[in-house]
């Protein structure tokens, strides 16, 4: 029987191991959950080597709370792709995995059908997939080709998603230094936003650990990009830039927010949340 682990190649689990490696991933979320959850979902979207996760909680009034999730959850998820590959059809793009309080889940795979990706994949993504994974030309998507036509190309009003932390869940702090004057109109753009999803409650403060829980958990848009609240947070309170992209676009809006139709704000709801809009 194979075993998942630490270098596991294209195809090579078989139903038993990978069940196994289903498990130890829901073992892996439920340890990042806080205390009293109740339901929980967390959605991993790959291709290539592009990569991400989202994952959140579903408070009792029915909104959804956004999650941090492990590292070692993604890269489990990476070797559950890998290994669930076969040549007559490749691998999944997207697995949404729900957990309901005490030990209830289930996990759906998606490979045909594309992901409602936070931040499109760039056009090189595609050929990378067919190559670690290749396929019969009747297996591979047609959206495969249709986001292979670069900088050009439709996306439908697709937004952008900018990121504070990285693959471990710290604050990317190595983003050249604003200046003061800058910074407070940058701050005002990225606070004054339209929030289009947002918690009760606060999260702690990755580069303050034992203060209080002071990051708001909310999610901003200006239409074109879209930001959780821990971007203006962290540049307030610690001097973290944000994105470099992010920045050139609130520059080449001289610091002026545009006016949100709710076409958009519902078009970042369901990025954030990952469900399809109708």
């Amino acid at each position: 029987m194979s075993q998942p682990g630490p270098g596991v190649q294209p195809g090579s689990l078989d139903e038993s191991a990978q069940q196994q490696l289903i498990q130890e991933i829901g073992r892996v979320i439920v340890r990042a959950l806080p205390p009293g959850w109740n339901e929980a979902t967390v959605e991993y979207r790959a291709v290539g080597e592009h990569r991400e996760t989202i994952a959140q909680l579903k408070a009792p009034n029915g909104s959804a709370i956004p999650l941090a999730v492990p590292a070692e959850a993604a890269e489990l998820f990476t070797r559950l792709r890998d290994g669930m590959y076969r040549p007559d059809r490749g691998t999944w793009v997207s697995a949404l995995y729900r957990l309901q309080r005490p030990g209830s889940y289930t996990v759906d795979f998606n490979g045909e059908y594309r992901p409602n990706w936070r931040t499109a994949p760039p056009p090189q993504a595609y050929a990378e997939e067919l190559r670690r994974y290749p396929r019969p030309e009747s297996a591979v998507p047609e959206w495969f080709h249709d986001s292979t036509a670069g900088p050009g190309h439709d996306t439908s009003g697709a937004l952008r998603t900018a990121e504070v932390f990285d693959d471990d869940g710290r604050p990317i702090t190595d983003r050249p230094d604003i200046a003061p004057a800058e910074r407070d109109r940058v701050i005002d753009f990225l606070e004054r936003a339209p929030i289009v999803l947002a918690a009760r409650s606060y999260d702690t403060d990755r580069l303050d650990p034992k203060g209080p829980a002071s990051v708001p958990m909310t999610f901003h848009t200006d239409g074109s990009w879209v930001w959780p609240g821990a971007v203006g947070y962290y540049l307030r309170t610690h001097g973290v830039a944000p994105e470099p992209e992010l920045l050139e676009h609130i520059r080449g809006l001289d610091f002026q927010l545009p006016e949100v139709s709710d076409s958009q704000q519902e078009l970042a709801v369901s990025l954030i949340t990952g469900e399809s809009r109708n």
